[in-house]
């Protein structure tokens, strides 16, 4: 799997560090395994974390384009794009946000906006990449997608976890993924990784890769080294989010921390601290860029500080021609905050008042710093509130035993992406409800449960806005159909009232609105049923015998 060589390997063994403040990889200095490893997360996390996942496109367009050129570098496919335009395109977590987000839970830690693992990738490509692990594939075996940059296909052995399939770059980004990966289990080591995608990972702090994981991501690591497009993404990512991907600066640190160097101190060669106060984020230009937000809402960004040895309270002035629109918590940061070993965190929020481009600055200054001060930017673009017209869910295609792909008209309108929210009612009585997004009209879904049932909608999202929910499609495999389902548990919607009828004794009897959750539960309803009352909505209604959902709607 070749590509045209684009890319110039570097051979130096450390990038260029002209702009990392001289304290910035200190802890790293004499530092072995475990411990080693520890010392890079404390240095990388916490850090600035970007302002949403909407927004990401427009970070995209500074540290994944073509040098000269608004072509995207897209390492998933051969497609040429232009930015831009994302159309096409994926905002793609190299590491599957699966593997650490849990039923429900929107809360993704700043993992799910880290620059540093995200982006841009072609539709298809990321689709069929899907949640599996990396890996070799087979090309004797089952190989389900090859565009001649991405593989996706069964591993060769030895390889992939236990995971049907694994993924695989092209042989010009293998190092680039093995790098990343070693980025995210050294800053987030500390989440508690889905149990379910536990193929590259372990629950612990080190070594947290499994054996097989190290051994392809050390290989890929060695036979791909770092190149000029890692070294200038990395040096556009430090000036928005405030950390680095140490295995890109000191690619050797893999070594002593899972490789060959394994028990011997590691040494960055830059020197240590020199006693003097100094701030090593936020970085002097640091951009916070809000991308687009509607007139009258709020957008929030954190901005870290994180300094040694400052003298006395740090000093905030907002300054600029819109900074009206901007608003900062502090004029004053004391020096304790800042010094400490977690950093502090300062919230920015821009909430636009009127339609256009904006723009203001921040000028942080005292505690003891050399020179006048450092200059941090913000900008954000306000736009009228959207108006989202609700989607149209089509019945699933490409059933298998575990996967199907759900699918959905497109919006007329201009939107971020798709929200697919998919509710499983397992056998054991309990629901899971999750959301996925996309930014096409399909989604492959993984993991179809034979002995279970599921129901998805679908919406759009715009700014933050959500379109309502679409029509509710059922998936099952003996039998597909839209919703409403009929006897032998029936629901009938009267004003201020909604009747439950049954005509054999039913247990478990569960109402659960469209975002997943229990609104109401019976533990035995008897025939030949009951009135109940629902705030009004739409509502899903199961019970232990009857697992297909019937749709109830409250008025």
């Amino acid at each position: 799997m070749r590509l045209p060589i684009l890319i110039i390997a570097l051979l130096a063994a450390v990038a260029s560090h002209a702009e990392v403040p001289a304290a910035y990889y200190s802890r790293l200095n004499g530092k072995t395994g475990a411990e080693l490893k520890q010392a890079a997360c404390d240095i990388i996390y916490p850090h600035t974390k970007v302002s949403s996942y909407s927004n990401l496109p427009s970070y995209f367009q500074t540290t994944d384009t073509y040098p000269q050129s608004m072509r995207w570098w897209d390492m998933y496919s051969n497609v040429v794009r232009y930015a831009p335009s994302f159309s096409g395109l994926n905002r793609e977590h190299s590491m599957p946000k699966s593997w650490w987000k849990v039923g429900s839970d929107v809360e993704y830690t700043p993992a799910y906006v880290d620059l540093n693992h995200l982006y841009p990738a072609d539709g298809p490509a990321n689709q069929a990449k899907s949640n599996y692990p990396l890996g070799t594939v087979n090309m004797a075996g089952t190989v389900t997608f090859n565009n001649n940059v991405s593989i996706v296909g069964a591993p060769v052995s030895g390889q992939g976890g236990g995971a049907k399939y694994v993924y695989e770059p092209a042989d010009e980004y293998k190092g680039d993924f093995a790098r990343t990966y070693f980025y995210m289990v050294t800053c987030y080591q500390n989440l508690q990784w889905n149990s379910s995608y536990l193929w590259m990972l372990q629950r612990n702090t080190y070594p947290t890769l499994t054996s097989w994981a190290v051994d392809l991501l050390l290989a890929w690591h060695r036979q791909d080294p770092v190149s000029q497009k890692e070294v200038e993404r990395n040096e556009a990512v430090w000036g928005y989010q405030n950390n680095r991907n140490p295995f890109i600066d000191f690619p050797d640190l893999a070594e002593y921390i899972w490789g060959r160097h394994v028990g011997e101190p590691f040494q960055t060669g830059l020197g240590g601290t020199t006693g003097d106060p100094e701030l090593t984020a936020p970085v002097a230009g640091t951009t916070l860029d809000f991308g687009e937000v509607a007139v009258g809402s709020t957008a929030t960004a954190l901005l870290y500080f994180k300094g040694t040895a400052l003298s006395s309270p740090l000093s905030i002035s907002l300054g600029g021609t819109d900074r009206a629109m901007f608003s900062i918590p502090d004029k004053s940061i004391a020096q304790g905050l800042v010094n400490a070993s977690a950093g502090y965190y300062m919230q920015v929020s821009y909430t636009p008042t009127a339609v256009g481009e904006h723009n203001a600055r921040i000028l942080i200054y005292d505690g003891g710093l050399p020179g006048t001060g450092i200059y941090v930017y913000f900008k954000g673009e306000a736009l009228d509130v959207p108006r989202l017209s609700t989607l149209t869910a089509h019945k699933p295609s490409d059933i298998t035993a575990d996967s199907y792909t759900a699918s959905w008209s497109a919006a007329p309108e201009t939107v971020d992406f798709y929200v697919l929210t998919r509710t499983r009612y397992l056998r054991d009585g309990n629901t899971v409800t999750e959301e996925l997004e996309t930014e096409g009209t399909e989604l492959l879904i993984t993991e179809f449960d034979a002995s279970a049932q599921e129901t998805y909608t679908v919406q759009s999202s715009r700014l933050g806005f959500r379109s309502e929910p679409s029509n509710a499609i059922f998936v099952g495999h003996s039998s597909l159909a839209e919703l409403p389902v009929g006897a032998p548990l029936t629901a009938e919607s009267f004003d201020g009232l909604v009747r439950i009828g049954c005509s054999s004794p039913h247990t478990g009897v569960r109402l659960i609105d469209m975002g997943g959750r229990t609104a109401l539960t019976i533990p035995r309803l008897e025939a030949p049923g009951t009135d109940i009352t629902l705030v009004p909505g739409v509502y899903l209604l199961v019970s232990d015998q009857h697992l297909r959902p019937v749709r109830v709607i409250a008025r």
